[in-house]
């Protein structure tokens, strides 16, 4: 994992909780939680709206073509 072992992980964690404090750290993983939730959400959105924009595209060009 990019090199990072178990002891650079928990320097980077004790560094956190010093800068951050105790109190800010449940705020911190709960937007990050959010942050990761919405990027799954939309990395799986994708598909579905690329394969309609095209469609609609064809659709409306082609009622224009006509009018």
């Amino acid at each position: 994992m990019f090199g990072i072992g178990i002891p650079e992980l928990v320097i980077i964690l004790i560094i956190i909780l010093i800068i951050f404090g105790t109190g800010k750290l449940p705020e911190i993983g709960g937007a990050l939680g959010k942050g990761i939730r919405n990027f799954k959400k939309a990395s799986h959105e994708t598909p579905d709206e690329i394969d309609v924009t095209p469609e609609s595209e064809a659709k409306s060009s082609g009622s224009d073509a006509k009018s």
